[in-house]
C-alpha cells in the first residue's frame, strides 16, 4: 500500500493461514484489512468515497497485490480523475474484472448493526454478496446510482414543467432496466444464502431458532421473475408516481427503497430478537455468504475479521474457529492477544501495528 489512510507506505508478505493484526484503535489495523476488501471486491463497508481512502495531503493512492495463481492486481485511488485498476500491469477498462483472484468475506463489529439497522446496512450487505457471485453487478450498481443522483437533481432544480416530463422520460427507461437487474440479482443471491442462513442459525442456536430471509423490493413486482414484466411494472410505477415526486424531489421506488427481512421463528429479529440471538443471527449470515462463495467459486474466499471476535463470547468464537477451520486464510484484528480464544494463536502470524506502520512481527 501507498498513500492509504494514515499509511505512507506498507509492504506485507503473508507467511501463514491466518494473519493477526493487533493495535490499538485508531492505529491502523482496520485501514489494512479495508485496502484488502477494497482491492478484492472494489468496495469498502466503511466509506463510499475515495477521498476519504487517500492519505490526507495526498493526490493518489495504491493497493496492490501478488495473488496465488500468478495474478498481480493493483487499485490507484486518485482525488481527481477516478480510479485505474490494473490486471497483470495491464490497464482495465471495465474495473469489475479485477474481481476474481482475490474473493474475500468480510465481517466488522459494524455488521452487527444488520439487524437492529437501517435498511441500507442490509441492502449493502446483499450487494456485497451480489459482488462476489456476479461482478458485473459493480457496473450496474454504479449505474444506477448515476441515474438516482441526476434524476434528484432534475426533480429540484425547477424547470418548466414540460421540459421536466420529457426529461424524465429518458431517465425512467433507464431506471427502470437497470432497477430490474439489480432486483433480479439481488433476490437471485437470497434465495441462494436462504437455506445456508437456515442451517448455520439451527447450528449455532442448537436447533432452536428457525431463520428466514425475506427480499421486500421497493418496487411492486409480481409473478415469477422475468426481466421484461419486471421492467414494464417499475417503469409503469415511476410513471405513476412522478407527481408525488415532483412534489417531494425524490425517487419513492425502485432498488434503492429494498428491505431484507430477518426472522426469527415468523417474527422481525429486529424487534423481538434478544441481543445474543441477533448477534448469532448475524453470524449465521456471514457463515452462509462464505459457504456460498466457496461454493459458487470452488476455492474457499478469503475471510476478514475486523475487531469482531470481541463482541462475540467465548462459545461464539469457537463456532467460528471451527466453521472456518484450516480451509480459508484470515485476516483477522483485534486490539490484543488475549482476545483470542482458543487455537486462534496457533500457527498464527502475528503483527503489531502502530501509527500506520508495523512496528513488530513474529
Amino acid at each position: 500500500m501507498r498513500q492509504f489512510r494514515n499509511y505512507e507506505a506498507l509492504s506485507l508478505q503473508l507467511d501463514a493461514p491466518r494473519l493477526l493484526v493487533i493495535g490499538r484503535n485508531g492505529e491502523g489495523k482496520s485501514n489494512l484489512l479495508e485496502a484488502v476488501e477494497l482491492l478484492g471486491t472494489l468496495r469498502s463497508h466503511r466509506c463510499s468515497s475515495d477521498r476519504d481512502l487517500i492519505r490526507q495531503g495526498e493526490r493518489q493512492g495504491l493497493i496492490a497485490a501478488d495473488c496465488e495463481g500468478g495474478d498481480r492486481l493493483e487499485l490507484e485511488l486518485r482525488r481527481q480523475g477516478g480510479r485505474q485498476a490494473r490486471r497483470n500491469g495491464k490497464v482495465l477498462e471495465r474495473q469489475h474484472e479485477l474481481i476474481g483472484p482475490l474473493r474475500c468475506v468480510g465481517f466488522s463489529a459494524l455488521d452487527l448493526e444488520l439487524v437492529r439497522g437501517e435498511p441500507a446496512l442490509r441492502r449493502q450487505w446483499l450487494d456485497r454478496v451480489v459482488l462476489q457471485l456476479e461482478p458485473v453487478y459493480a457496473e450496474l450498481l454504479s449505474r444506477y446510482g448515476r441515474l438516482l443522483r441526476q434524476r434528484s437533481q432534475l426533480l429540484r432544480r425547477g424547470l418548466p414543467s414540460e421540459q421536466v416530463e420529457a426529461l424524465l422520460e429518458a431517465f425512467d427507461l433507464q431506471m427502470a432496466l437497470i432497477g430490474t437487474r439489480l432486483h433480479r440479482r439481488r433476490l437471485r443471491a437470497l434465495k441462494r444464502l436462504q437455506p445456508l442462513a437456515l442451517a448455520w442459525q439451527l447450528r449455532l442456536s442448537e436447533g432452536r431458532e428457525q431463520l428466514e430471509l425475506r427480499y421486500q423490493p421497493g418496487s411492486q413486482l409480481e409473478g415469477e421473475e422475468a426481466e421484461g414484466p419486471w421492467r414494464d411494472a417499475l417503469l409503469q410505477q415511476l410513471q405513476q408516481q412522478r407527481p408525488q415526486e415532483l412534489r417531494l424531489g425524490q425517487c419513492g421506488v425502485g432498488p434503492h427503497r429494498d428491505e431484507v427481512a430477518l426472522e426469527l421463528g415468523g417474527q422481525p429479529a429486529r424487534r423481538y430478537g434478544s441481543a445474543g440471538q441477533q448477534r448469532t443471527l448475524v453470524l449465521a449470515l456471514k457463515l452462509a455468504e462464505l459457504e456460498l462463495v466457496h461454493q459458487l467459486w470452488g476455492e474457499p474466499p478469503l475471510l476478514l475479521l475486523d475487531d469482531v471476535l470481541a463482541e462475540l463470547d467465548p462459545g461464539r468464537q469457537q463456532l467460528l474457529l471451527e466453521a472456518v477451520g484450516e480451509g480459508h486464510q484470515c485476516l483477522v484484528s483485534a486490539t490484543h492477544l488475549g482476545a483470542f480464544s482458543g487455537g486462534w494463536n496457533q500457527g498464527s502470524q502475528v503483527i503489531r501495528i502502530e501509527a500506520g506502520e508495523v512496528r513488530s512481527s513474529q
